[in-house]
């Protein structure tokens, strides 16, 4: 009798030691309620030590500017998209951008005669509340600057909040981003390497589309605003994005635009006639515009495959 009840002390001690233990692991699969634990409190630690390479100048002897449009409604890029509406775990990559920029994050002015972005002049105070205004009364989901604001200005607080989502139009319509890359190549390393420099929500149904036929025209004014991306980043490595077919494959947005996981297509790059693509589309035929990416591509492939000997 002694000995069961010294076995039962004992199994009663190494039960509480390893609930002790469970507790106080700081990677656990749930959390204290038996839920699945977001690890939000080390996301939000990583915020301040990303990591950055340090290319020197005198080591990147090649480097080229592309721009590529992000449409969230290939497959591969369904995680930057949903959900619409946003949840206590997950919110889509715009809505990320709305909160970063209700946080403080600068907004620039996009550039109405060219494609390029330019970091010199923010956008602030009702200037940034007509960038992402929109009327639920219209099916455009766009708008009149004195009705409901998406991103509202408070004059009296001077800080900015975004309304909730009764009103999906703008965000269901917002489907693509624009994205100006460099590829270069660090002889230090000895390999090619591809940065994301600044990143664009684009609009299609803008007002100002309505009245062109010029494709290209078209895309410009679809740009609403350019964005730092390493200003973003900061923002990125906080949020999970939604899981695809696997619950537990937890990736953050900046790992996924660091690994290249999105799939994109080339609007152009930079050359001394300073034009994309699209640009005098009424003399192009689409056939000729994809032989055209296509060359661009193969051109920044051939020139990392043309440095070995095998």
């Amino acid at each position: 009798m002694k000995k069961f009840s010294i076995l039962i002390i004992a199994f009663v001690c190494i039960a509480i030691n390893s609930v002790k233990a469970q507790d106080q692991f700081p990677n656990s699969f749930f959390n204290d309620r038996g839920g699945v634990r977001l690890e939000t409190e080390e996301l939000d630690g990583l915020s301040d030590t990303i990591v950055r390479l340090f290319h020197r100048a005198d080591d990147v002897v090649w480097s080229r500017i592309v721009y590529r449009v992000i449409d969230m409604r290939y497959k591969q890029n369904f995680q930057l998209y949903f959900p619409i509406r946003p949840n206590e775990e997950y919110r889509s990559l715009f809505r990320v951008v709305l909160d970063a920029i209700c946080d403080g994050m600068p907004v620039y002015r996009k550039n109405p005669r060219e494609i390029k972005p330019s970091f010199s002049e923010t956008l602030c105070c009702h200037e940034l509340s007509r960038v992402f205004a929109y009327d639920p009364k219209d099916p455009t989901g766009y708008v009149n600057p004195e009705e409901d604001h998406l991103i509202v200005f408070d004059t009296i607080s001077e800080k900015y909040s975004v309304n909730d989502y009764r009103y999906n139009a703008y965000v269901k319509n917002q489907i693509k981003f624009l994205i100006q890359e460099i590829v270069f190549f660090d002889k230090h390393m000895s390999r090619l390497f591809t940065k994301i420099i600044a990143i664009a929500p684009l609009y299609a149904l803008h007002p100002d589309n309505m009245a062109t036929n010029n494709t290209m025209e078209y895309f410009r004014n679809s740009v609403l605003c350019w964005i730092s991306f390493d200003e973003l980043r900061p923002y990125l490595v906080r949020q999970y994005m939604m899981p695809l077919n696997n619950d537990t494959h937890r990736l953050t947005f900046d790992e996924f635009f660091i690994k290249k996981n999105y799939t994109s297509y080339l609007l152009g790059d930079s050359n001394v006639f300073g034009r994309m693509l699209l640009d005098d589309n009424a003399t192009v035929s689409e056939e000729d515009i994809k032989r055209e990416q296509e060359r661009i591509e193969r051109e920044m492939l051939d020139f990392e495959q043309d440095l070995w000997e095998y």
